[in-house]
């Protein structure tokens, strides 16, 4: 049965479009407010599979006609903390499965009787969950310490801006804490600056946050210490965060996007997740690092998406509603990423200091 993108002439829709055309997944229902634009991004990749219709992402109505004798649906449609909610429940009333590539916030709707919705199947959250369960699998019999270190250079768009700073004042994540023996610890944690981290270009800032999702992780893995940094590597863009919550909305929102394009004028976009996991295994204490380098937000989060769909469309997840960083199979869904997304990784025993461009690691 046919499964419906929305928002698919967005960044992300559109590269998740792309993406599903390669591997031959569909048919597909493309849906966008300006039908035109959902018909240009068709053409050329596989037509007669591919239908798109206008629809209004914030209307019960529209949403219920658009969904119509679909199979799945999945959600690029921002600003997410405004229409995840609404979209869940379009689902949910349709009797259909929903992937949604951010949900994870706002009131938990579940989804129909058998059905399946995968929320935050992105960036972060997302891969920053699904990576470090991957490493502690491969690695480990028991994780005692975590420090992740997570960094987007890229164009804010002006959704992805209020949905940065609704992320940031909803009360989910805490600046400047961390998890120590097993629990959140306010406080624990202080930004660094001017500091070289392996994966980074120059000299970057690490401002610590402990998220939602970083806490399920800490509490998942029975973490002893987890810190968790997002790092900054532009000038303009520090600034424009150290502002963000002291301005009106609106403003914010501009001033990020602006900041953004000025960090990431002559440069190509890019996200780095750098890891170092410290733990046992046989007994033996080991240390283990991990770099992932990808080509930018839409794209890794697009194939962060594909993976959810695949697994949703192969019958893998129980029913219910679940976190793609909880739920997917990290030993499936990081080769398919990788392919997926054209990324790089690379993993290595030893502290993350020690890793460099020539220690290659294999999945």
């Amino acid at each position: 049965m046919t499964i419906a993108i929305l928002g698919a002439t967005g960044d992300i829709g559109s590269a998740l479009v792309r993406q599903l055309a390669k591997t031959g997944i569909g048919p597909l229902r493309l849906g966008a407010r300006k039908v035109a634009a959902a018909w240009a991004l068709a053409d050329g990749l596989f037509p007669a599979a591919i239908g798109c219709r206008a629809v209004d992402a914030g209307d019960a109505a529209s949403l219920a006609d658009f969904l119509a004798d679909c199979r799945l649906l999945v959600n690029c449609a921002g600003p997410s903390h405004h229409l995840a909610p609404i979209v869940a429940e379009a689902a949910s009333r349709a009797g259909i499965d929903l992937v949604d590539v951010a949900g994870d916030a706002g009131p938990a709707i579940q989804p129909a009787a058998g059905r399946v919705s995968v929320l935050a199947a992105g960036l972060q959250p997302g891969l920053t969950g699904l990576l470090p369960r991957w490493l502690a699998a491969q690695r480990f019999d028991r994780v005692e310490r975590l420090s992740s270190h997570f960094g987007v250079l890229d164009l804010f768009t002006p959704i992805a801006a209020a949905d940065y700073l609704a992320a940031a004042t909803d009360g989910t994540g805490q600046a400047n804490a961390g998890w120590r023996d097993g629990r959140m610890r306010a406080g624990c944690l202080t930004r660094r600056e001017g500091i070289a981290l392996p994966g980074f270009d120059g000299l970057v800032t690490a401002l610590p946050f402990l998220s939602a999702e970083s806490a399920r992780l800490g509490a998942r893995l029975r973490l002893d210490r987890g810190d968790w940094f997002n790092i900054l590597s532009g000038r303009h863009m520090l600034a424009a965060f150290d502002r963000a919550l002291a301005l009106p909305p609106a403003a914010a929102v501009d001033n990020l996007c602006r900041a953004s394009q000025l960090d990431l004028a002559g440069k190509r976009p890019s996200v780095t997740l750098a890891l170092e996991m410290a733990g046992t295994r046989d007994g033996q204490h080991e240390t283990a690092s991990a770099l992932l380098q990808g080509p930018g937000n839409a794209v890794l989060t697009a194939a962060m998406a594909l993976v959810a769909i695949q697994a949703v469309l192969a019958g893998k997840l129980p029913p219910g509603r679940h976190m793609a960083a909880d739920i997917l199979n990290p030993a499936d869904s990081l080769p398919a990423l990788l392919s997926a997304s054209g990324s790089q990784f690379r993993v290595t025993d030893g502290p993350l200091a020690t890793l460099t461009e020539e220690e290659e690691g294999t999945l």
